[in-house]
């Protein structure tokens, strides 16, 4: 297929690329000057980049030139300086350029590990195979592109406005960010650029597979969730470029949940707002509302937020907490601190004298409230403390560079190269990347079937638990729930109703490749401890009663569960199964309780996995019973 268009004449767009802007007499001062995109990819930071990208595609330089190279060029021109966001990731001048070609290197690295398109017969993925990796480069490129038509504010020398739909810039030019901007627009607003940095010969092309072409359309239009293995490979490409910048780990990025979270993560802190946390007391509270912000203690909020969407059938949570800070300042829900960074440490005063010092996230009060629903601000003081970054945070590997206000924007002359490299001085974030690159096989996950990981345990400064911590041997006592909820009790009981509750209502998913349930031996077999942890994930105020018995809070589940005696044993008296889960390619053992089907008041399916076979040595009993 692709010889078919190296006969074609190469088309205007790819032409204009080589041409640079014209030459102005006189550069005003307070502007930027427009850069050519030979110019713009010279450093060499963006030159290893491109070569990556090349290595990738397995392409000759002519077929990459027109492919790949020409639309990368289209792309440095129409965004300049422009950084990728105000105060997050590459918050700094020539950030979007940045964050493009690093998106497109991961997308690239991600395709070799599918089979596009899903399901085809391997004769058709062969033949389409060049089509779908090129359409991976091109999403992920064009990803964050409608920023430029709705996000920013740019003027040219003259105080005309430019729009990028009236191509490249070519006069000295400012910018600033809008004000009233929304964030989820910029999703939207790709088909309005696509066609400048795509020729007519690549779309001819590419809308021959209508399987790729509507997913790719899918994704230009910001629903992901439509775009299939596509959509999933540029999420995942944007968070690892994104976990790079803020210093994080881009092997865990890759492996990110897929499903978008921004809208469910908004309407859970709306929905704990309204009737769960504690907001503007004279004492110990949740959180607390100032004309100019809203303040939310880090950890509360974090925890009832991952319960509250579990507990709603939202998969994909992170377990940490600092995953999820991430997440929330990553879909601009946070407001960072000075460092860009997403907790800030205050000190609350009260007006009856009473005072405390937390970790706290700020959100602006209209992400949360319409102007008539908003609630009367917080009586006291909230003093925002020097250094008030706990060590947890993870720090910016490339620290941003803030990015110029409109009346006073930096010229390119006042910007040397090796600024714009970000190399001088500094660990070049490239490096890393590409050592990523180099591993064909992704480093080896820890084992969760035995890490007695303690979940929650992020940040040192907790607003006290509204769980009333019980003595030695008493049965704990639940405070009463908000009106409309029911009161539940954590225990050995609740968990098997809960289980069954969720199976009924397919929250938890059974016999699936990361299941916590399957159907096995004509039994029910419950993945250890990964089961018991989404429990109490769900029910955050366990973490207090296991404290108490000095114990992680999955185990205090798994404790109670083993107390009501309905799960089979081993011949040996053993708790614990071991099961071989076999697939095409590889094996691995998980271990569990294994649950007659008679004791979960749901319909189960009445086949057994086949996937899944009992067998294997026995694994350490975890905690170790009465």
């Amino acid at each position: 297929m692709l010889k078919l268009f190296q006969r074609k004449k190469a088309a205007p767009a790819a032409a204009a690329v080589a041409s640079s802007p014209p030459a102005e007499a006189a550069h005003p001062p307070g502007l930027l000057r427009p850069e050519s995109a030979e110019s713009l990819l010279a450093t060499p930071r963006r030159q290893r980049l491109l070569e990556h990208i090349w290595q990738r595609t397995s392409l000759p330089r002519q077929q990459f030139s027109w492919l790949y190279r020409a639309p990368l060029e289209r792309y440095a021109e129409l965004v300049q300086q422009f950084p990728a966001s105000e105060a997050h990731h590459h918050a700094y001048p020539g950030g979007m350029l940045d964050h493009g070609l690093e998106v497109v290197a991961y997308a690239l690295k991600l395709r070799q590990s599918y089979l596009l398109p899903v399901g085809a017969p391997p004769e058709d993925q062969a033949q389409q195979s060049e089509a779908w990796t090129a359409a991976c480069a091109y999403a992920a490129l064009l990803h964050d592109i409608g920023k430029v038509a709705v996000d920013l504010h740019v003027e040219l020398a003259d105080g005309k406005v430019w729009h990028p739909w009236h191509g490249p810039l070519r006069h000295s030019y400012r910018f600033r960010y809008r004000e009233d901007r929304e964030y989820r627009l910029h999703g939207a607003a790709a088909g309005l650029l696509y066609h400048q940095l795509l020729d007519s010969r690549i779309l001819d092309w590419l809308c021959l597979h209508p399987s790729l072409w509507s997913a790719l359309l899918y994704v230009l239009a910001g629903q992901y969730e439509h775009a299939g293995a596509l959509g999933e490979l540029v999420i995942q490409a944007d968070r690892a470029s994104v976990a790079q910048e803020l210093g994080g780990d881009p092997a865990r990025a890759l492996a990110a949940p897929k499903q978008a979270l921004q809208r469910k993560l908004l309407d859970g802190l709306r929905y704990l707002l309204k009737s769960e946390l504690k907001l503007n007391q004279a004492g110990p509270a949740d959180g607390w509302l100032t004309q100019d912000a809203l303040w939310l203690v880090s950890k509360t909020v974090a925890d009832k937020l991952r319960a509250h969407l579990l507990s709603q059938g939202v998969d994909g949570i992170p377990s940490s907490n600092t995953a999820v800070f991430n997440v929330l300042q990553e879909h601009g829900m946070l407001q960072p601190t000075q460092e860009g960074k997403a907790i800030w440490r205050a000190n609350i005063t009260s007006e009856n004298g009473w005072s405390h010092s937390f970790t706290l996230l700020r959100l602006s009060p209209a992400l949360v409230w319409e102007a008539a629903e908003r609630p009367a601000p917080f009586a006291g003081t909230v003093v925002v403390e020097a250094d008030s970054e706990p060590s947890t945070s993870p720090e910016p590997s490339l620290p941003p560079q803030p990015v110029p206000p409109m009346a006073a924007a930096v010229a390119p002359s006042a910007l040397p190269v090796a600024a714009l490299d970000q190399s001088s001085g500094a660990p070049d974030a490239v490096a890393d990347l590409l050592s990523l690159f180099m591993d064909d096989e992704p480093a080896p996950q820890p084992e969760t079937e035995f890490s007695a990981v303690t979940q929650f345990q992020e940040g040192a400064d907790v607003a006290p638990a509204p769980v009333v911590l019980p003595t030695a041997g008493a049965e704990p006592q639940v405070q009463p729930s908000p009106p409309g909820q029911s009161q539940v009790q954590p225990s050995g009981a609740h968990f098997l109703e809960w289980l069954a509750k969720g199976i009924g209502a397919r929250r938890i998913i059974i016999n699936d490749a990361k299941a916590l349930v399957h159907t096995l031996a004509d039994a029910v077999f419950l993945v250890s401890p990964g089961v018991f942890q989404r429990y109490a994930q769900e029910h955050p105020q366990i973490a207090g009663w296991a404290k108490q018995e000095q114990v992680a809070d999955w185990q205090w589940v798994q404790k109670r569960f083993e107390k009501l005696q309905v799960h089979r044993k081993q011949p040996d008296g053993l708790n614990i199964w071991t099961c071989l889960v076999t697939g095409p390619r590889k094996s691995r053992r998980l271990h569990g309780y294994l649950l007659d089907r008679q004791h979960l008041a749901v319909e189960l399916p009445a086949f057994n996995n086949p996937y899944l076979s009992l067998g294997g040595d026995h694994p350490p009993e975890s905690p170790p019973t009465n």
